[in-house]
């Protein structure tokens, strides 16, 4: 403990041998830092609260299901902030002073763009806050500057601002997009047919080359299918229809003629009957020639009867014809389905041949479906956001006006929110201090003097048979004393410099209103 007490007392005077140092370096610290807080400008906050209807305010919200309220305040500042809105508000408070010209109004538009918040809190109010901190402004006009701005602000919230011409630059610039994108869509779209043109041919299905032969194996074996279930039944059908007669015999007169040689027959044999009816004898000449007629039609209408020729003794069977019209169907259906396979196969060899011969037909469609699918999300999506615009201007014209009222009207701040120079001018002396004692401090460890004898000789290892105290004189004593009230004056004239910034800064402070 004796020894923590030694160095602290061989600290302290060392510290007060250099004090001169130590006040100069303090006064140096303190100036410089006094001096870079007062370039430090000013910032004024003005707040303001006002309530209003989240639907009317952002329709979009009641026309498309729900916005994520962020991009909906997003939105709102945007429209605020736009540069109509911010020239109105320049050219309407003092901060029209400082845009004598084009430049010096786009510079004072972009400080306060960034400095401008709005805030959604509860119960549909929102907090609208303006800041300004222009160094060529005094306090008090950089305070009636942020009242005046956000008062404007509030202005702009209820009339809606210039939000109709905005969302009509919108639409229009909504529009040229949709112009451009489908230009670029039909390009890939063209690019894209011309592909499958080459390449793809009439194969089945949609997507890669390998989906559609996928897909085109896939039908030829249902082809495959199909044309041997139609050619079992057309088989089937043959065989059917040669065991079914063609015609149908007339009810009555089954078996009494079948054909021409039939009618002829019964004709003669019914006048065969006549003639001996009326007496004529087998020597007769006509019964003769009716006799031989007879036996040669015979063999004639036997056959006619046998392989059942249409004729005036029957009607066609409708099963016969039927069938007939079945087995032509499926005919029919066996050669469209032989073609298709036909055709199928051709492709199928043909794209299998120019994959072999050109192995970046795949990555091509690929590339191609590619940019044609981005394309096309762009294009609707940007055509789904001009519609939703339109709508939204469409709501925004009919509905009725905003019912808006102010909860907290803004107010002329009566100090800056931004520095805290009092904070700032304490930390200042702090330091100044500090830098003082430790830079005193610094240069007796520099030096190579030894303050007591144990530092001696402890330094030397040798013991130190005594020391020599210093005398003074009385002349030399008012010296001393002369030098000291320099001293505390040098160290009071820093300790009011600080009290007399502190106190000006409160005055400045009260006066800002």
């Amino acid at each position: 403990m004796n020894g923590l007490f030694e160095n602290i007392r061989i600290a302290l005077h060392q510290v007060w041998q250099r004090r001169w140092l130590a006040l100069a370096v303090a006064w140096v610290i303190a100036a410089s830092g006094w001096l870079a807080i007062s370039f430090i400008p000013n910032s004024f906050e003005s707040k303001a609260k006002v309530f209003a209807q989240i639907t009317q305010v952002l329709p979009s919200e009641s026309a498309t299901g729900g916005v994520d309220q962020a991009a909906s305040l997003l939105r709102l500042k945007q429209t605020l902030t736009s540069n109509e809105n911010l020239t109105r508000v320049v050219r309407r408070t003092e901060l029209n002073t400082l845009a004598a010209d084009e430049a010096g109004l786009n510079s004072v538009m972009g400080a306060l763009r960034e400095k401008i918040k709005i805030t959604a809190m509860p119960d549909n109010i929102f907090e609208i806050t303006a800041t300004t901190s222009f160094g060529s402004l005094s306090n008090a006009q950089n305070a009636r500057a942020s009242a005046a701005v956000v008062q404007q602000l509030i202005e702009l919230f209820v009339s809606g601002g210039a939000n109709t011409e905005q969302t009509g630059q919108s639409i229009a610039f909504l529009d040229t997009e949709l112009q451009r994108r489908e230009a670029q869509l039909r390009e890939a779209e063209q690019r894209r047919v011309e592909f499958e043109q080459r390449f793809l041919g009439v194969l089945p299905g949609g997507g890669s080359v390998g989906d559609r032969m996928g897909a085109a194996r896939a039908e030829l074996a249902q082809l495959d299918q199909t044309i041997v279930t139609a050619r079992a039944a057309i088989g089937a059908m043959q065989n059917q229809l040669q065991q079914t007669p063609a015609t149908t015999p007339i009810p009555g007169m089954e078996g009494a003629f079948g054909g021409p040689a039939g009618s002829q027959l019964a004709a003669l044999e019914t006048q065969l009957s006549q003639y001996l009816g009326r007496g004529f004898t087998d020597a007769h000449p006509d019964i003769i020639s009716i006799r031989a007629q007879i036996a040669r039609l015979r063999p004639q209408a036997a056959a006619e009867r046998t392989n059942g020729r249409a004729g005036s003794g029957g009607i066609p069977n409708p099963s016969h014809v039927s069938l007939q019209s079945m087995l032509a169907e499926r005919q029919a259906q066996l050669t469209g389905a032989e073609s298709r396979k036909a055709q199928l196969q051709a492709d199928l060899a043909q794209l299998t041949q120019r994959q072999t011969t050109e192995p970046g037909v795949a990555a091509e469609q690929a590339r191609l479906t590619r940019d044609y699918d981005v394309l096309r999300q762009q294009y609707d999506r940007l055509l789904a956001d001009r519609e939703q615009l339109r709508l939204r201007s469409d709501m925004s014209g009919q509905a009725s006006p905003l019912t808006v009222r102010v909860v907290s009207p803004p107010s002329v701040p009566g100090a800056p929110t931004s520095p805290n120079r009092p904070l700032f001018l304490s930390l200042v002396l702090v330091v100044a201090i500090g830098g003082g004692l430790a830079a005193a401090f610094l240069k007796g460890q520099l030096q190579t003097t030894f303050p007591t004898q144990n530092r001696l000789a402890a330094a030397t290892g040798l013991p130190v048979l005594g020391s020599v105290g210093e005398l003074v004189g009385k002349a030399e004593r008012a010296h001393r004393r002369k030098r000291l009230v320099w001293l505390l004056g040098g160290g009071g004239a820093l300790a009011a410099s600080y009290a007399a910034l502190i106190a000006f800064e409160f005055w400045q402070n009260s006066n800002v209103a």
